[in-house]
């Protein structure tokens, strides 16, 4: 397992949920959630850069949504296009895609049954999914020794 923090992102249309790993790999945790629009990349390269300062970051995962047979539909080319503007904001640090399948169902369900509601669980249901992301990014690390998904620069 590779040591550093991770950066795990929710992508959706209005907002974007934000999560973080423990240097060791072997925890994510919510951050924020980041408004979609004007300015979005540069909070969260803000993010990276405070995080840079207290640890190493190994690398920015995205979730990248796929239909359940693993198609990549029009939310996926709009997951592709943030990746990459983000990647470019970044750099040199990575930016990973993974497959974010049922995350944000996940996430709704587990927030649901903790009892939080409405409005409450809209607030921070972005950051949850991110958790999930990261942290199924983190377990397939340490399960196979191999990062889950691939890097912008594997896939050109």
């Amino acid at each position: 397992m590779r040591h550093g923090v991770r950066i795990g992102i929710d992508p959706g249309d209005a907002r974007i949920g934000v999560a973080r790993s423990d240097p060791s790999g072997f925890l994510a945790s919510p951050v924020e959630t980041v408004r979609r629009g004007k300015g979005d990349l540069a909070r969260i390269a803000k993010i990276l850069a405070a995080e840079q300062e207290e640890s190493t970051v190994v690398e920015v995962v995205v979730g990248l949504p796929r239909s359940l047979s693993g198609r990549e539909g029009p939310a996926a080319v709009k997951v592709r296009e943030f990746a990459d503007a983000l990647a470019r904001r970044v750099a040199p640090v990575p930016v990973r895609l993974v497959d974010e399948r049922m995350t944000t169902v996940s996430a709704e369900a587990m927030l649901r049954d903790q009892g939080r509601r409405g409005s409450k669980r809209r607030a921070v249901v972005d950051q949850a999914a991110a958790v999930l992301i990261l942290q199924h990014a983190l377990d397939t690390e340490r399960a196979t020794g191999t990062a889950p998904g691939e890097t912008l620069e594997e896939m050109r």
